[in-house]
This record gives structure tokens, C-alpha cells and sequence, in this order.
């Protein structure tokens, strides 16, 4: 068995192979990790909640394992999640890159990683760290989730390794905060049952947020997550007393966080804070506290990222940052400053496409939304079904939801938002038009921008182009959008820009097709405007589907049955993204689509479960039935 000195030296080796193999002229960015033993690294995470526990000021919380981690640790307040939901922001943690960099954007997707590039468990392997993930993977990638790590199941744990004195990196991943366990009530019975019945709180105890209705379901599932929070408290502190019963402490740097906001409307899947702002806390041992930029036992406003967490990690190990991460670490010796603003965005949510994007500094908050004319919510098959958004729904048609709440049943979106989240924390009253807002305004739109170019965001590549692309040459979506003079700006430009409706009807004929999509999207937005149809009756003849979708959209807003015949026909398109792109416009058009119901029907056994999600809710509208599917 080695002796700490020894591994010691194995593990300073291993730093400098792993430098080497990211930059063979590169120096490690950490001289810490040169003059002290190499820390275990412990991240405990959890999901679907923001930051409601009582270390936060929730009096309503009951959270004693985590605020006692607080009180001896270093407690965030300004965290945000890349993605308000669990796999795109898990792709951004893994692979430190932002998830519409490498094209992982959409929910249940396959991407590719670039060419060269390794996941961060990979780094800390090659440096001697005994890796073990327990138990979440689902990183949008299109690979063997588990082949990263020494161990990855329900069982992985650092007691796994099997010398005592190898430096690990743990993560526990404590699922019993999942929105299912909250809409669910036998999953929740199951979530809680270690808890004492007495300390539960009870429908109606804690109050709403001002945009729910106030009723009884809503009360009692407000209260369960309140609960299901506790009894996640109880597993940290199983695993922090395990970390202690170990002797382990005074060598791992602890992280705690959550993958995204509550599991419950509007805040999972939205970018609201209620969506992006998640709980952080760091505690750091004495012996490591020069790396901790911050005095233990306080809050601290820095803004951090999940893309900070794997650059992060590796500056921790001593492990140069690949030049491809687009994070810093914020913890370590030698950082970097700290951020102007976290970036975050959203595409497509299970079944529904709605790219929006979003920019926060440590007051404001900025949200473009690519797609404004779709409705707030649209109807996704999951929260549907839970109490919450029935409530909604049900009170929108009585008259009764509550005025914070209107917009959540709003028929289309403002194309920009702006907030003063200090001063409305709900983010309720939208600035981006008052007059003395306008230069933030402008401010927080160019960083956008400016992020979108340099990330080279693919949201604005339509997905089954973007797939379409990789397929065909071979390479990640970051390669071809690196090596290829894809015009990010224009099709920005295009898509959320002032063209006129010249320019858009001339963009139809543009070379590069998600272009023409979106000229074709603005154009079916701004039917009433349009007098030529010429265009976009060529364009239904375009050589790629989702073009001549858009196409044959922008036809239906025009009153015209014209573009039906290209929404069946790709209906029974080889690819199941052009297919689920042709079901949502027949599921918009409505009442238009009633000659396509055979269509609509035949797709009901399709293999891709959101293509029938979506299928459904149109023939229910169309037909007056209440079918349900998975």
C-alpha cells in the first residue's frame, strides 16, 4: 500500500501527464496543489429545488444537515444552473462546455463531443483520483455514460478504491427531490418515509407563490416539496456522517448543489430564477483554506456558473483547464475575476421547441425569446399532469388565477425581458420597455450576443438540420460550426432582428437553410404584412424538410390550405425530428389541420414517445377526446 507521500508523488506525475495532454507547453495553473496533499473532492447534488432552505432564510424550511454545512462552509447566493433542466445542464457540468456550444441543447438528445475533447472525469482519472458517480449520468451524449468513471451505479462510493490513500472524487446524486416525487403520491409517500410524520409540514402551511392559484392541491403539493427537501436534507447528512466516520474530512473539499429550480410550473424548464438559481455551498478544510476565496461561515453574491463547476474541479487537482472549457474555476489559488454575468438558455423542453436565451448579473436579468409566438406554456405531456398546472389551467378558465399568474397561460411571449431581480424576485414586471431602461437594456442584449458569437450557439440551427449535418460530414456540430463559415450573427439576425418583410422574403433564398428557416418562421409570424406569396411557395419545394415546414406554416397563417400536404408528407419523414417539426404545426394551426387527422393518427405508434405526445394533444383538440399518453 502506498504511503501519502508516495501517492503524493504518483499523483504530482499524474498532474503533469495530464497537463501535458492538454498543452505540452502548458504549467499547471494551481501551485497549491504542488505544496499540499491532492484534496478529495465530494459533490453532493440533488434535484429539483431552488435555494429554499433554511441556511437561505426559508422559515419555512427544515434543512439542519445543510445549514450546519453553511454555517462551516462558504454559502452562494448568486449560483445558476446553464439550463433550467436536468440533462442539458448536465451535459454543460460534464463536458465544460455550454450545451448549445456542442450541440446538447435539446432534452433527451445524442450529441457528439468535438473532436480531441474529454470530460472532465477523464483529466481527474489520468491524475491518480478514484472517480465514482452514484448514480445520475444522462449528459445528452451520444456515448457510454458510464465508461468515464471507476465506478458509476448505486452503489459507487469513495469507499469503492482500493487503496485508502488515493484521492477521489465523489458524487452522490439524491434523486428523492424529483418533481415525480412531488406529483406523485405513492413516490412521495416513499420519499418521506424516513422522516418523523410529526415534522412534515401540512397543505396550507407555507405560502404560495403569488403567480399559483390557492387551492387545496396546489397547497398540498407546495407542502410536499417543502417536504421532500427535508428528507433529502436527512441523505447529506448520511453521507457527510459517512465522509466524518472515515477520518476524511480534513482532506475533501465539499460541494453542494441542486441541477436546476423546484420541479413544479414555471420554474423547471423556465428561465426565471425560479428555474436557473440553484443552492451552492463550499466548505473548505483548514488546510486548504487559501484556496476558498471567501471567509467560512458567510454568504457571498459571486456569480457562478455550472460551466465553472469542471474547471473548477480540475483547477482543484492541480489539472491545467483545456483552452476548450468556456467556465473558470472559483475556487483555488490564482483565479481568475469573478463573472459580469452567467449566460443560460433553453431549447427544446421534451416534446416542445422554444429556444430562449438568457443573461443575469448580479441585479438584472435579460431573456430573449427566439421563439415569442409560441404560447408561454406550451402543453408538455409531464407537467400537465401534475396538480399544479391542472390548477392553473382550471383557474385561467374560471377567471380566477391570480393576476402574477397570467402570464403563464399568456397565448404567445414579448420577444425581450428585462428585471430588476433584486427588487422583484418573481421577476413579474418586465422593464425592456420603459425608456429609462433602454441602454441596460441594449447592454444585456449585446452580451448576448457577444456569448451567442462566441459559443457560436447551434439553437440556431434547427435540430434535425443540426443532426442532418453531423451525419453527413461525420463531426460534432462544435467541429462543423468551427471549420465551416457558418454565419451565426445572420441567422440571429434573422430570427429575433427588425428585417423587413423584403428582406425576410429575400432570406428565403439565403445558402445557408437555417436562414431560410427562420425567414420562413417571421414570415408565417407576420402573415398580415405579407402580400407576395411567391417565395414561400418555392420554398415549399426547398431541398431540406424543416425549411419547407416552416414554409408551410407561414402558408396556414395565411389562410391558405396550401401547406397541409407538406405537413403529412413529413409526417412519414425517415427522421423523427422532422417529423416531431411538422406534429407541433399541426398541433399550432388548430382547426387547419382537421384534413390531416389521418395523418396525425398514423404517427400514434411512432418510436420517438414526443412525436406522439404531441400527435395526441392535436387529434384531442381535434376530435374532443381526453386521450392520455406516456
Amino acid at each position: 500500500m502506498s504511503s501519502p507521500s508516495q501517492y503524493f508523488l504518483l499523483f504530482s506525475l499524474g498532474i503533469c501527464l495530464s497537463v501535458a495532454a492538454c498543452n505540452p507547453a502548458a504549467t499547471p495553473n494551481s501551485t497549491a496543489a504542488l505544496t499540499l496533499p491532492p484534496p478529495n473532492i465530494l459533490w453532493i447534488t440533488n434535484e429539483d429545488i431552488s435555494p429554499n432552505l433554511g441556511c437561505y432564510g426559508d422559515a419555512y424550511a427544515s434543512t439542519p444537515n445543510l445549514d450546519q454545512l453553511a454555517s462551516e462552509g462558504v454559502l452562494y447566493t448568486h449560483a445558476f444552473g446553464s439550463a433550467p433542466v436536468c440533462a442539458v445542464a448536465r451535459s454543460s457540468i460534464i463536458s465544460g462546455m455550454f450545451s448549445p456550444s456542442i450541440g446538447t441543447q435539446h432534452m433527451r438528445c445524442k450529441g457528439r463531443l468535438p473532436e480531441g475533447a474529454n470530460l472532465y472525469p477523464t483529466f481527474l482519472r489520468k491524475a491518480g483520483y478514484y472517480c465514482t458517480n452514484n448514480v445520475k449520468t444522462d449528459y445528452n451524449l451520444d456515448m457510454d455514460p458510464t465508461s468515464i468513471w471507476d465506478e458509476s451505479s448505486k452503489k459507487a462510493h469513495w469507499r469503492g478504491r482500493e487503496d485508502p490513500e488515493q484521492p477521489f472524487f465523489a458524487i452522490f446524486n439524491f434523486t428523492s427531490s424529483h418533481e415525480s416525487r412531488v406529483n406523485d403520491a405513492d413516490r412521495y409517500a416513499d420519499a418521506v418515509s424516513i422522516l418523523n410524520p410529526e415534522i412534515l409540514r401540512k397543505a396550507g402551511e407555507v405560502p404560495l407563490p403569488p403567480y399559483y392559484p390557492d387551492t387545496k392541491d396546489v397547497q398540498e403539493l407546495w407542502s410536499r416539496y417543502y417536504n421532500i427537501i427535508t428528507a433529502m436534507d436527512q441523505e447529506v447528512g448520511e453521507v457527510l456522517a459517512q465522509l466524518k466516520e472515515d477520518g476524511l474530512e480534513d482532506n475533501t473539499i465539499i460541494i453542494y448543489y441542486s441541477d436546476h429550480g423546484a420541479g413544479i410550473p414555471r420554474h423547471k424548464r423556465w428561465l426565471y430564477d425560479s428555474g436557473l438559481r440553484v443552492p451552492l455551498i463550499v466548505k473548505v478544510p483548514e488546510k486548504y483554506k487559501a484556496w476558498l476565496p471567501h471567509k467560512p461561515g458567510t454568504k457571498t453574491d459571486e456569480l457562478v456558473s455550472f460551466i465553472d463547476f469542471p474547471a473548477t474541479a480540475l483547477h482543484l487537482a492541480g489539472i491545467s483547464v483545456p483552452d476548450y472549457f468556456q467556465g473558470r474555476p472559483f475556487l483555488g489559488q490564482n483565479l481568475t475575476p469573478p463573472r459580469k454575468y452567467i449566460y443560460a438558455g433553453r431549447d427544446r423542453m421534451d416534446e416542445r421547441y422554444d429556444m430562449q436565451r438568457a443573461v443575469r448579473s448580479k441585479r438584472y436579468k435579460y431573456i430573449c425569446y427566439y421563439e415569442a409566438y409560441q404560447p408561454f406554456c406550451q402543453y408538455m405531456n409531464t407537467p400537465e399532469k401534475g396538480a399544479i398546472m391542472r390548477a392553473i389551467r382550471q383557474a385561467a378558465l374560471e377567471g380566477s388565477l391570480p393576476a402574477a399568474g397570467q402570464h403563464i397561460v399568456a397565448p404567445v411571449k414579448p420577444r425581450e425581458e428585462l428585471f430588476d431581480v433584486d427588487n422583484d424576485p418573481y421577476e413579474l414586471t418586465n422593464l425592456a420597455a420603459r425608456p429609462e431602461h433602454q441602454t441596460l437594456l441594449q447592454e444585456m442584449r449585446s452580451a448576448h450576443a457577444v456569448w451567442s458569437d462566441r459559443i457560436k450557439d447551434t439553437g440556431l440551427i434547427p435540430e434535425t438540420i443540426l443532426r442532418q449535418w453531423e451525419t453527413e460530414q461525420d463531426a460534432s456540430i462544435y467541429d462543423i460550426m468551427r471549420r465551416q463559415s457558418i454565419p451565426v450573427a445572420e441567422i440571429r439576425e434573422t430570427a429575433v432582428g427588425e428585417k423587413t418583410i423584403d428582406q425576410l422574403q429575400k432570406a428565403l433564398s439565403h445558402s445557408n437553410e437555417a436562414v431560410r428557416y427562420w425567414a420562413a418562421i417571421n414570415l408565417g409570424n407576420r402573415a398580415s404584412e405579407v402580400n407576395n406569396l411567391a417565395s414561400l411557395h418555392a420554398a415549399l419545394l426547398d431541398d431540406v424538410p424543416v425549411v419547407r415546414i416552416a414554409a408551410a406554416r407561414a402558408l396556414c397563417k395565411l389562410d391558405t390550405q396550401e401547406g397541409i400536404p407538406v405537413l403529412t408528407h413529413a409526417l412519414a419523414h425517415e427522421d423523427s425530428w422532422v417529423r416531431l417539426a411538422a406534429a407541433q404545426v399541426l398541433d399550432e394551426i388548430g382547426e387547419q389541420a382537421r384534413s390531416a387527422i389521418p395523418a396525425l393518427q398514423s404517427v400514434m405508434e411512432d418510436d420517438n414517445k414526443y412525436v406522439v405526445r404531441v400527435a395526441n394533444h392535436a387529434l384531442n383538440l381535434l376530435l374532443g377526446t381526453a386521450n392520455i399518453v406516456r
